[in-house]
């Protein structure tokens, strides 16, 4: 059926994860980057701090959901067809730069 990543961030810069059209940007750049194609990304800012934003892909989707007061993100990417996700958590962490990450890969 597809590819599926989960991508764990810790110890990314508040102001990155605070910031909810700079992350909206990125994981459309994170998807296009992997071949997908983004049909719509919708977020929400929470208050004080947070961001979640998620892009509907033709092929499935990415999201991410972030806890700027610990530094922490986690991304989920999940394509079908030709795309290739593991280039989007690339993209996802050369950008956000965490001082740590995990990776799974789930074939679905």
């Amino acid at each position: 059926m597809g590819k599926h990543y989960l991508l764990q961030l810790y110890g990314v810069d508040y102001d990155k994860l605070d910031n909810e059209s700079y992350l909206r940007n990125l994981i459309e750049i994170a998807a296009e980057t992997s071949g997908a194609t983004v049909i719509q990304t919708i977020s929400k800012k929470f208050d004080p701090h947070g961001v979640t934003a998620v892009s509907l892909l033709s092929e499935s989707h990415i999201s991410i959901h972030t806890w700027p007061e610990t530094r922490e993100a986690a991304v989920d990417i999940f394509t079908c067809g030709k795309c290739d996700p593991k280039i989007g958590c690339d993209v996802m962490i050369q950008q956000l730069e965490p001082q740590l990450h995990t990776l799974s890969y789930i074939e679905r």
